[in-house]
């Protein structure tokens, strides 16, 4: 959207062919993907006309602010008969790799339980620099960490756990005063931190907050334990570490003398038993093979309408106080979803 800026990355990189008019690139033949990166509010107009001209899509998420309008791209997709995807780029961070491996080797037995924590303190902008851009903080602008982080979590526990069958959600603007790029102040008008916790099918309860207001005392910025008969596991973004039910030690609750047993020692960190590649790169690379060599790419546009779904369903829990079913949205197979 900004010359300046485009030229400038643009140099940097050694490209040399580069605009910000939409309607020209759409126009040319040579161009046959268009991928859609913008601020939220500003996609479902630009990927109808992509779609209009032809276009493969590939989309970061939210694909839409509303379930409707996420379902009627991919509609519009399908219609069109052009391939389509979705960023769903956790899928393939290396601590979550780990964990779908632990799982399919048999590690955890019966998974019960998932627990995750995810953020950490951005800077309000008025004494130490904001690293977040502003519209997230603004709802009339499509901001908000209930869109942007329930999305996430649909597919994570889609894929690795199994569907999500219901979801209870509460939220909170815990910094109403915020400075914006240019040291203006404005009032935050979007959610900034999210309490969810979703049933899963198979009877596994998964809580994970989300928060641009917590101070980190974690191993990483995201983490998630999965709680299983047999073994625990938590992951970041790139480690895992595991504890078996042999190796699980036996506390016993007494506040009365200093606990003796160190727990973090306790975990056992796992190896990198394979190379892992950027998680953005590895699915983008994975899209142009299907568009190129109609190789099967699952993560389509009806998935990000999943991940809409859900973010929508969790804004009518906090609106409402209540669990809030998550009903399956069907649609029809096609091109860019085939298995």
């Amino acid at each position: 959207r900004s010359a300046a800026k485009l030229e400038k990355l643009a140099a940097q990189s050694g490209v040399a062919k580069w605009t910000t008019d939409l309607d020209a690139a759409l126009s040319d033949r040579n161009n046959t993907v268009y991928f859609d990166a913008q601020t939220t509010n500003q996609r479902v107009p630009a990927v109808k006309k992509a779609i209009a001209a032809g276009k493969h899509i590939y989309c970061e998420k939210p694909t839409a602010t509303n379930t409707a309008e996420a379902l009627e791209l991919y509609r519009l997709a399908q219609a069109a008969g052009v391939s389509h995807g979705v960023v769903q780029d956790k899928l393939w961070l290396p601590g979550l790799m780990k964990l779908a491996d632990l799982k399919a080797k048999g590690f955890f037995g019966r998974i019960f339980a998932v627990r995750g924590e995810f953020g950490y303190w951005v800077f309000e902008g008025d004494t130490v620099p904001t690293q977040r851009p502003s519209w997230n903080y603004r709802k009339e602008e499509g901001g908000g960490i209930i869109v942007d982080m329930l999305c996430h979590w649909r597919y994570v526990l889609d894929n690795l756990f199994g569907p999500v069958k219901a979801v209870s959600c509460t939220a909170a603007i815990h910094l109403p005063d915020r400075w914006d790029e240019n040291g203006k102040p404005y009032r935050t008008t979007a959610e900034e931190a999210a309490y969810a916790t979703f049933e899963i099918e198979g009877g596994i309860v998964a809580h994970i907050n989300s928060s641009w207001e917590v101070r980190v005392r974690r191993d990483d910025l995201f983490t998630l334990q999965v709680d299983g008969t047999l073994g625990s596991a938590v992951a970041g973004l790139r480690d895992c570490w595991i504890q078996p039910y042999g190796g699980t030690p036996r506390p016993v609750w007494n506040p009365d003398i200093p606990n003796a047993i160190d727990f973090a020692s306790t975990w056992q960190k796992m190896p990198d038993q394979r190379a892992y590649d950027n998680a953005f790169k590895a699915q983008w690379e994975l899209f142009l093979r299907h568009v190129a060599l109609d190789e099967p790419f699952r993560w389509s546009l009806l998935e990000a309408a999943k991940g809409v779904q859900l973010a929508e369903l969790g804004h009518r829990s906090w609106r409402e106080r209540r669990w809030v079913d998550v009903p399956p949205l069907e649609a029809g197979p096609g091109r860019g979803d085939r298995r």
